[in-house]
């Protein structure tokens, strides 16, 4: 199993070579990058150089980045002004393409293979504006982004936009068969379900966002810490056809909280499950 950390966990900080340096020697060989703007200043060309230096000298390989969300702080913090490609204001929409050709653009720099990506935020609904909105913003990024050898996967979250239904129904629709899924289990355990979710998604799911929760909110726990039950959830993603990789996002819980050794017992745990079934997850 490769070892793949989401920086979620540190987006109220900056992507220091410190932090780097922590997480390569927990055992974490690969990250995704969360785009905050006060986490990992993707819009700066000199920013983007010093992190594929950073990455090189420790090791870490750029798995995905996290497209960004919001504007104007991180994307952890209150107060950022949020961002959706599916906004039917055509100004606000190409602000939100505009901040995630820039994400993508750092595939110039440093490789890497998936974009995730929100639909909407949380308080849009699916009607006909905001869905060709969101076909017009999707068409053209996934150009853009193939052009630059990087795959779109849509994550399902918590509202209805982004539940799979809405997202499975919106590749039907457009016929954007290039688009992949990101199945983030947390946020399918507090909606439809993770039996659910994956049924409807499982084609198209390249990576998966592991975290728990009590299905109530979304905590972005360490698996095992919340009701998912991790025996199903794994036995059925890796009976998916294209096996996904696995990547821990979780959430500062206060400092320093959870820490890198609780992450790598997390990871220990994740792998024993895995490996009493005789599996392994995909390694890119």
């Amino acid at each position: 199993m490769q070892r793949i950390l989401s920086t979620y966990r540190y987006v109220n900080q900056p992507l220091l070579p410190e932090l780097l340096a922590s997480i390569r020697s927990a055992g974490i060989g690969a990250i995704e990058v969360f785009c905050g703007s006060g986490h990992f200043s993707y819009g700066s060309p000199q920013m983007v150089r010093e992190l594929a230096g950073r990455l090189a000298e420790y090791g870490i390989r750029l798995q995905s980045l996290h497209a960004p969300t919001e504007r104007g702080s991180g994307a952890g913090r209150s107060g950022g002004a949020p961002i959706s490609i599916s906004d039917p204001e055509r100004i606000r929409r190409v602000d939100a393409m505009d901040e995630v050709k820039r994400a993508l653009e750092v595939a110039e720099t440093i490789p890497f293979r998936y974009l995730i990506q929100h639909m909407a935020t949380s308080r849009q609904a699916v009607d006909p504006r905001t869905l060709d909105a969101a076909f017009s913003s999707m068409e053209h990024l996934v150009l853009f982004a193939k052009q630059r050898g990087v795959v779109i996967a849509m994550e399902n979250t918590p509202n209805e936009f982004g539940s799979p239904e809405s997202l499975v129904q919106f590749i039907k629709q457009t016929r954007l068969n290039d688009l992949r899924f990101c199945f983030d289990l947390g946020h399918a355990h507090i909606g439809e379900g993770v039996a659910a979710g994956l049924e409807l998604m499982r084609d198209r799911i390249v990576s998966v966002h592991v975290h728990d929760n009590h299905g109530e909110t979304d905590d972005h726990l360490l698996p095992f810490d919340g009701t998912i039950d991790w025996d199903a959830a794994l036995a059925a993603l890796t009976a998916a056809p294209e096996s996904p990789a696995l990547v821990l996002e979780l959430k500062e819980r206060s400092p320093g909280v959870p820490s890198l050794e609780q992450i790598r017992t997390a990871f220990d745990r994740l792998e024993k499950h895995l490996d009493e079934k005789g599996v392994s997850a995909a390694h890119t």
